[in-house]
């Protein structure tokens, strides 16, 4: 309850003191200005795509529910099997796929297909058929030019907007125009977003944006598991469990250091992303060797702090949108487009021939010093927080300044009103007291006597009884209903005025919220490269080079980007593979002796080449790369229900058959998931095949133990193959590992050496030794005399202690049965 006021006191004629009053608790105090932390209550990002698949070509748009914004991807060739379709679903995991009714076989075996598929995680999406007259062109452009777009100014004319619009969408795109209309009937129909909205209340958009997946790198999920460029664990706290998984060690976790959230969902992008594009390539990284500058360390950590105040704006520009713009929202867009100016000009002393420095330069334009203007003259920040609603400034607005001033001094009077109401009252009432509530209005308040006990008993002449509350009845007299004439609901009617205010100064933001989304777009991008530089200075690393006419790959000592952060000591390696030479690398050597990092090594090293980030080697020159393929580990998971042999070979044959003269293959021990024989006859043909193809054959690193692969020489001689090993030393019995890459061939695996580092016994591992010598060189094997000897002592143990449980004097007892049934078996063991 709400109320004004002081309590003055008198002493009238009567039995006792009593008091008149204007009751209304003191306000609140204002808090201290304070920075307004960005909430994390939105609902997890959905994503819903619509394709349309005709005469070989794609039509794909989908809406990103976490920046309400519509991607569209123009017209695009695409396989009969869909490959570039299949490609779009791995990367945006859309919770749903719609499509016309009316499709050809193949898009229907697909989505058959993509129905079918239980183990996709987290979820297979929902398949939705519109019937395909929603996916007319005609009305597909109608839905387009007819929508409330909050991105284009009401002041627009028809043909105005139809201008601009032309500008971002490609009509002449038949088949992705009919996507976005089938996608925009679908959002219509499901209310996505809005569910809980009046049905006069449009889905938000705030834009429309094209994506494209030419140039990119083909990297499937299990080569991203295996290098461990992404790797998701449990949150450790127990209070965050609940709210998902949280990054492990991995490429992208020892990267991210961006300041605000989009710049990290923009690195994530380029990770999922890699472009084979030497432009894009060379601009992020002439950024980073930019910052990499010692006297541009300072500017680089300036640039850094600003950055941590770009927030949320999608989130933002939703809730205006909405109208659900909440007090903090004001805030935080007010710190971020004041930061954002700090960008602009930083970034306007910077050299301008570098693009993105340029870019910011002149795409944050004077709109923001209008927004923030706009934003700093009209909102009363501390008011807001103190009132946890928006308020506005004084002198915005005479008249709610005029009604403030009354509601301030509304305390001083009331209190006047309440003495001479007491002066009317039955003088058994020691005291009284004027309130205000809103939407109610002025109310008379007395204490309830102790004669009061029946609702009659409230009833006093002159004074309408409105209800009873905390021992104090509230009445309406003559003087309230004045007042209530007099000077109205003040309160709502300055919370109506101020509403009125955000809705005005709302619209004014949304008109310019292009410049907003330009500087999310600039900001995230320049907050991914300064989190790139700083990884560089930390960990030492170079620059890469681009070469397109090289094939392959050259590294001058090249590490490991985690393990060099997890070992005392890495030894660097180089790698070489380049041209029509040693296009396939065999790599033999013992157990643990460093294979298997070797071939991580390479693909990391191109992997972070091909995202446009510094590389941990001293020189790295990058060919022509167009896929990475690898067989490192089995992703065992009982949701597929396959056996870890048959994953590997899912994983062999993923290579073999999409693999070109541009694509890096890693392969690590495959074939050891089957009988040895078995195992080193695929892994012999899946070579054979490749190097078949001469002068086309992929670049291919295969770190395999079958040293009977290269004694049996199952293997074509000629120079498309090239040995490696491990460089190692015997020192007594003792195996001194150098981890250091080098030409030539292991004579063994030294896997007892392996099996005595990892604890087993020593007789175990002496025996399973003489077993493989004896294997090796063609001898029978023999049991072991000794297990032999103890064996049938505790044989002949046993059967001394059956002998003497026996009772010799039980007449039921048949000594010839005990004979044949236990001295006879246990005799021919001992024996």
């Amino acid at each position: 309850m709400a109320s004004v006021g002081a309590t003055p006191g008198r002493t009238p004629q009567g039995p006792g003191p009593r008091e008149a009053s204007a009751s209304f608790p003191s306000p609140a105090p204002v808090p201290e200005p304070r920075e307004a932390e960005e909430e994390d209550e939105e609902e997890p990002a959905e994503i819903h795509l619509c394709v349309l698949w005709s005469s070989g070509y794609l039509g794909i748009a989908y809406y990103d529910t976490s920046d309400s914004t519509i991607y569209f991807m123009p017209d695009a060739p695409d396989h009969e099997s869909l490959q570039l379709l299949q490609r779009v679903l791995d990367e945006i995991d859309p919770q749903s796929v719609v499509t016309s009714a009316k499709q050809d076989e193949n898009m229907t075996r697909f989505l058959g297909k993509l129905a079918s598929q239980e183990h996709r995680e987290p979820k297979r999406p929902e398949i939705i058929l519109l019937p395909s007259v929603d996916f007319g062109l005609e009305i597909s452009k109608q839905r387009l030019l007819s929508g409330n777009y909050s991105f284009i100014p009401d002041s627009m004319t028809a043909t105005e907007k139809i201008l601009f619009l032309s500008s971002i969408i490609p009509f002449d795109c038949l088949l992705t125009v009919r996507a976005l209309g089938g996608l925009l009937k679908f959002l219509g129909r499901r209310r996505i977003g809005v569910e809980l909205e009046d049905y006069n209340v449009s889905i938000p958009i705030l834009g429309f944006k094209k994506f494209a997946l030419t140039h990119l790198v083909s990297i499937d999920q299990d080569t991203y598991s295996v290098l461990q460029i992404f790797k998701s664990e449990p949150h450790p706290s127990v209070y965050k469990v609940a709210s998902g998984l949280k990054e492990g060690l991995s490429l992208f976790g020892i990267l991210n250091r961006c300041r605000c959230k989009w710049g990290e969902k923009l690195l994530r992008l380029w990770f999922t992303r890699p472009t084979q594009d030497l432009e894009e390539l060379n601009s992020r990284l002439d950024v980073i060797q930019f910052f990499l500058l010692p006297q541009n360390l300072d500017m680089a950590q300036m640039l850094h702090r600003l950055l941590g105040h770009i927030k949320n704006v999608p989130l933002i520009l939703k809730r205006m949108k909405l109208s659900h713009t909440k007090v903090s929202d004001w805030q935080v867009l007010y710190k971020t487009v004041y930061s954002a100016l700090g960008l602009r000009d930083a970034c306007r002393s910077l050299p301008q021939s570098i693009q993105l420095f340029r870019d910011i330069a002149q795409e944050f334009s004077d709109d923001l010093h209008h927004i923030a203007s706009l934003i700093g003259k009209v909102v009363d920040f501390e008011g807001s927080l103190a009132e946890n609603r928006f308020t506005v400034l004084p002198n915005i607005d005479p008249e709610i300044d005029e009604k403030k001033r009354r509601l301030t001094g509304l305390p001083s009077f009331l209190t006047e009103v309440a003495r001479k109401e007491l002066e009317n009252l039955d003088p058994r009432i020691p005291s009284c007291s004027v309130i205000y509530i809103p939407l109610i209005g002025f109310l008379l308040c007395i204490p309830r006597l102790p004669s009061m006990v029946e609702t009659s008993d409230f009833e006093i002449e002159g004074l309408d009884f409105m209800f009873l509350s905390e021992e104090k009845l509230h009445y309406r007299s003559a003087r309230t209903k004045e007042l209530d004439a007099l000077l109205g609901d003040l309160h709502c009617d300055i919370r109506d005025q101020e509403t009125l205010l955000m809705y005005q100064l709302q619209c004014q933001v949304l008109a310019r919220a292009a410049v907003l989304t330009q500087v999310l777009d600039l900001a995230s991008r320049l907050d991914v490269l300064l989190a790139l530089a700083s990884a560089a200075r930390d960990y030492g690393y170079s620059r890469p080079r681009y070469s397109p006419r090289l094939l392959g790959v050259r590294i001058q000592n090249g590490r490991h980007p985690l393990m060099e952060l997890c070992a005392r000591t890495f030894v660097p390696n180089s790698a070489e593979c380049g041209g029509y030479k040693g296009r396939v690398k065999v790599i033999t050597g013992p157990n643990s002796s460093g294979k298997s990092i070797y071939l991580k090594q390479v693909g990391l090293i191109t992997f972070m080449a091909l995202v446009g980030s510094f590389v941990p080697a001293e020189e790295a020159e990058i060919g022509a790369v167009d896929a990475i393929f690898t067989r490192i580990h089995s992703c065992e998971s009982i949701s597929l229900g396959l056996s870890t042999f048959m994953i590997d070979l899912n994983q062999v044959a993923k290579a073999v058959n999409n693999a070109t003269e541009r694509s890096l293959v890693l392969i690590d021990e495959f074939g050891k998931g089957t009988n040895t024989v078995d195992g080193l006859a695929l892994l012999a043909a899946v070579i054979r095949h490749w190097l078949a193809l001469g002068p086309t054959c992929p670049h291919i690193f295969v770190a395999t133990n079958f040293l009977s692969l290269i004694q049996l020489q199952l293997l074509p001689q000629g120079p498309l193959v090239q040995y490696l090993t491990m460089e190692t030393c015997e020192d007594g019995n003792d195996l001194v590992f150098f981890y250091q890459v080098c030409e030539g061939v292991a004579n063994a695996s030294h896997a007892s050496h392996t099996a005595a580092q990892a604890g087993l016994p020593e007789k175990l591992v002496a025996r399973g030794k003489e077993v493989s010598d004896l294997i090796c060189s063609g001898k029978p094997i023999k049991p072991v005399k000794e297990l032999l000897k103890e064996k049938q002592m505790e044989n002949c143990q046993m059967l001394v202690d059956k002998f003497l449980k026996l009772d010799l004097e039980d007449p039921s007892l048949d000594l010839d049965i005990f004979m044949r049934q236990e001295v006879l078996p246990a005799a021919a063991t001992i024996l």
